[in-house]
C-alpha cells in the first residue's frame, strides 16, 4: 500500500498509523548507507554497528563565526543555498554591561558576521561578552521526533543516530514541529532543493554526515573547520577527541530538562544559549 501526501492530507489516518510497523523492519544503518551516494564502497556486512555510540562537541571559547562549516555542510549533502534551509547554522550571542542577551544570525551564519552590522539594540551599550554557536541536529538519545512520525520515517540507529527514511517520509511536519532544537525543515520544491538521495517535500537535517562517519571519515563541518571548534567522536572511546574535551572540561547541553539526553555537548556557553 502506498502513502501519497495528499492520502496523509485528507485525513486517512488509520492507514497511515496502520503502517507504522513496515518501516520497522528497515531501521538499521543500511537503510540510509545503500541510498548514499558517497556511501556506495561501504561494506555494509562488515561492520559492527553496535560498538560505537558517537557524539559532538561544540566549542564556543574557538569558534570565530566565519561561516565556512556551514557552506561545507551544503555542498556535501546538497542542501539548497536558501538560509532559511540549514542542516547547520551559527548564531552570535551579545551580553551587553545591563544583562541583556542579545542573539542573531545573519544569512544563517554562512558568509560569516564581519559584513552584519551591530543590533541596533545594544549599539552604544557596554559590551561585556560576545560569543558564536554552532547549532545542528543534537540526535538526541531520547529523540521526540521518533516517537511523533506517524509512519516511521524517522528512526534511531544503533550507534546513537537520528535519520530520516526519505523514501517513507511522507511531509507531514510532525518532526519538525516535535523538534525542540529547529534542527528540521522541509526540504523545498524548487530551487534545486532535492535530498542527496533525490527527494523534494520531505523532512530533512543534520546526519553528522552519517554517510562520511561511517566510513571512516569526520562530518564535512568538523573536517573543514579552521580552529577546531567542531568535534566528532566515539564516546564508547576514551582517547576519542570528544571523550578527551569531555572529560577536560564541564560540557553542558541545550535544554537538559526537557529529557531528550542530546549528544551535542558545549563548552563556553551560557545558561541563556537556547
Amino acid at each position: 500500500m502506498n502513502i501519497t501526501r495528499r492520502g496523509f492530507v485528507k485525513g486517512v489516518m488509520g492507514g497511515v498509523l496502520g503502517l507504522v510497523g513496515l518501516p520497522a523492519l528497515l531501521k538499521a544503518p543500511a537503510l540510509y548507507l545503500k541510498r548514499a551516494r558517497a556511501a556506495l564502497a561501504v561494506d555494509l556486512n562488515s561492520e559492527d554497528w553496535t560498538k560505537h555510540h558517537w557524539g559532538f562537541v561544540v566549542d564556543a571559547n574557538k569558534c570565530i563565526g566565519c561561516g565556512v562549516c556551514l557552506l561545507a555542510c551544503k555542498q556535501e549533502n546538497n542542501v539548497v543555498m536558501e538560509p532559511e534551509f540549514n542542516r547547520t547554522w551559527v548564531e552570535r550571542y551579545v551580553y551587553s554591561e545591563n544583562d541583556e542577551v542579545f542573539v542573531d544570525s545573519p544569512e544563517a551564519g554562512i558568509e560569516g558576521f564581519a559584513h552584519a552590522p551591530a543590533n541596533v539594540k545594544y549599539a552604544g551599550m557596554e559590551i561585556e561578552k560576545a560569543y558564536f554557536v554552532a547549532k545542528l541536529c543534537n540526535q538526541c538519545d531520547n529523540p521526540p521526533c521518533v516517537q511523533v512520525c506517524p509512519v516511521g520515517a524517522t528512526y534511531r540507529t544503533e550507534d546513537g543516530v537520528v535519520l530520516i527514511d526519505q523514501e517513507h517520509c511522507i511531509g507531514c511536519r510532525y518532526c519538525i514541529q516535535a523538534c525542540p532544537y529547529g534542527a528540521r525543515y522541509l526540504v523545498p520544491p524548487s530551487g534545486g532543493g532535492v535530498t542527496p538521495m533525490g527527494y523534494a517535500k520531505v523532512a530533512d537535517k543534520c546526519t553528522w554526515c552519517y554517510h562520511r562517519i561511517t566510513k571512516g571519515l569526520r562530518p564535512a563541518c568538523v573536517e573543514v573547520c579552521p580552529v577546531g571548534a567542531r568535534l566528532f567522536g566515539d564516546l564508547h572511546d576514551p582517547e576519542s577527541p570528544v571523550a578527551v574535551a569531555l572529560r577536560d572540561h564541564p560540557p553542558a547541553v541545550l535544554k537538559p530538562a526537557l529529557g531528550t539526553r542530546p549528544k551535542v555537548y558545549y563548552l563556553g556557553i551560557d545558561t541563556e544559549v537556547r
